[in-house]
């Protein structure tokens, strides 16, 4: 049995779940608490778990027993166990009511075939489970859900290294951070070329995160686990003076939120220079600021449009990190590579300089959304097309990166601009374009426009038999 077909199977458990009201992400998080203590027996690791709340205990159980041995069991490891177990338990409660459907899940994966799951690493599953809820749409999870082609590039260009300690700052599942470790392991030779000081920093400190949602957390921590990383995942806000502490990294790779704060708040940080309650800027201005000095610490920051054309702060936070760092790249991606229809992104890559002045001379723009096929569920992303600009962006030579580029080309999608021009423009906008836009069209197909048709007519149907049981009620 393949990873996909078990997490087919697994995500087809949901189904069970509908009559006790439980939602997609609720499943996976209730998932979540059930194969850790499965993956723990599989990998003979449960010495950390107390006998009397392992996984044959629990399999042993049935009906109302087995109801209140779970919810006994969530709580006993939330509040008495250490490390990584009482991390992704604590807090943690059962959304399940019906003893029989929980029975069922237990029963369904203890039935699995760990054989192959094991061969096919444990990590990939659950991770497979994660993309999954993403591309639920009723799930909400993937609103803005980071499309794996794309972590994947953004990684590659940025080739993490033995010895640096690389961060996302909104890390959500630990997408990236779990891209970073795996090209550091598969470029050291399963970390078998490192000696046993820098493959235990590896493990234990390279690669880290921040997570202000707790169920998100759990999973990120989780995913983390099931990929042998023991590096720090915070439960807190970067945004907040929690986010003053970290600094000092070697390379940051994020997508964090879009939109404002809560009622228009700004952030509560108390170190930031330019103060809005506009979330990307100001993540925008943590993430720069948390880079080392140094000259080789370095970003990749997916941020949408308004980053590059908004006035007030948005135009002083621009210029800042045209100061402070060397903004040598801006790729536009697509629009339709996420959830949310009509979300305009880019990815802005940069690098800290030493000194805090004149660090950028010439932004190259990469336009890889003007002219583009239509994007979605039916056309997802693939890595080829990111072939033409991974060969532009030429790991930052700029001798190698003349070469694709051609004044002869007007409508080519690689152009550069000298820093006097990017100054020079009204607000020191970078939203720059020059190719044929397709940005306005309406980049569903007619069928993922029948789909949400249908979806909203579900939901609608729902909703009404709903409002009709409560009248019952009511009346009876």
């Amino acid at each position: 049995m393949t990873t996909q077909e078990i997490v087919s199977k697994l995500w087809n458990l949901c189904n069970v779940l509908r009559d006790d009201g439980i939602t997609y992400h609720q499943y996976v998080t209730e998932l979540t608490y059930i194969l850790f203590l499965k993956m723990a027996k599989e990998t003979h690791a449960e010495e950390q778990i107390p006998a009397q709340y392992r996984w044959d205990e629990l399999k042993a159980k049935s009906g109302i027993e087995l109801k209140r041995f779970y919810k006994e069991l969530l709580v006993e490891l939330g509040d008495k166990t250490t490390g990584r177990i009482s991390e992704i338990y604590q807090g943690a409660a059962t959304n399940i009511d019906e003893p029989k459907n929980l029975e069922k899940i237990i029963t369904t994966i203890d039935g699995l075939d760990w054989y192959s799951a094991r061969e096919e690493e444990l990590g990939n599953l659950y991770e497979g489970l994660l993309e999954k809820n993403a591309n639920e749409k009723k799930s909400g999870a993937g609103q803005y859900f980071t499309p794996r082609v794309l972590i994947d590039v953004m990684t590659k260009l940025m080739k993490p290294q033995p010895g640096e300690r690389c961060n996302d700052p909104a890390c959500g599942t630990f997408g990236f951070m779990i891209a970073a470790h795996q090209y550091v392991y598969d470029h050291t030779d399963k970390f078998f070329d490192l000696d046993a000081d820098t493959a235990k920093f590896e493990r234990e400190e390279a690669f880290t995160g921040c997570e202000l949602v707790h169920d998100t957390h759990r999973l990120a921590l989780m995913n983390a686990m099931l990929h042998d990383i023991d590096g720090e995942i915070v439960l807190g806000d970067t945004l907040s003076n929690i986010g003053k502490s970290m600094n000092g990294y070697d390379l940051v790779l994020t997508n964090p939120p879009f939109g404002t704060k809560k009622g228009g708040e700004r952030a509560t940080r108390d170190d930031f220079t330019f103060s809005t309650s506009n979330k990307q800027l100001n993540f925008l201005q943590h993430i720069y600021r948390s880079l080392k000095t140094d000259g080789n610490a370095r970003a990749a920051v997916v941020l949408p449009d308004n980053v590059l054309f908004a006035d007030g702060d948005g135009e002083r936070i621009r210029k800042d990190l045209l100061e402070k760092c060397n903004l040598h790249t801006i790729l536009r991606l697509p629009i339709g590579i996420f959830y949310a229809q009509g979300v305009k992104t880019n990815v802005l890559f940069f690098t800290r300089g030493k000194t805090d002045k004149g660090n950028t001379k010439e932004v190259w723009i990469y336009d890889l959304r003007s002219d583009m096929p239509s994007f979605g569920k039916t056309n997802p992303l693939k890595p080829e097309h990111f072939n033409e600009f991974i060969a532009c962006y030429a790991d930052g030579d700029l001798s190698k990166r003349e070469e694709t580029y051609s004044e002869e080309n007007p409508n080519g999608r690689w152009r550069r601009f000298g820093i006097e021009d990017i100054m020079a423009r009204d607000k020191t906008s970078l939203d720059i374009t020059w190719m044929k836009s397709n940005d306005d069209a309406d980049d569903r197909t007619l069928g993922e426009l029948l789909e949400e048709i249908k979806e909203k007519s579900a939901n609608i149907a729902s909703a009404v038999a709903e409002l009709e049981k409560l009248i019952g009620d009511v009346e009876g």
